[in-house]
């Protein structure tokens, strides 16, 4: 049981580092239409879309991707004390 649930934090936490990566791509010109740039898109934009829905930005500024990793922290949180009430 411990190897699923750390094999699902893991996941997250490698999710977690190609949010930031796809990111950072925005602030370098035509990073994002590289490959990489577009793999990272169509696994990164269907989780940050509904954010962005909810969330509008302040001026130039989009605050919804620190809310996805809030709620991908909280899941990771979760899924520790889930572990631990299981065990």
């Amino acid at each position: 049981m411990f190897l699923i649930f750390s094999l699902i934090t893991r996941l997250i936490s490698i999710y977690s580092w190609a949010l930031i990566i796809y990111i950072l791509m925005s602030w370098f010109p035509n990073a994002r239409d590289t490959k990489i740039g577009q793999f990272l898109a169509k696994i990164c934009e269907p989780y940050l879309d509904p954010f962005r829905r909810i969330i509008p930005p302040l001026g130039m500024i989009d605050i919804s991707p620190i809310v996805a990793f809030l709620v991908l922290n909280f899941a990771t949180s979760g899924l520790w004390q889930l572990y631990s009430w299981i065990t």
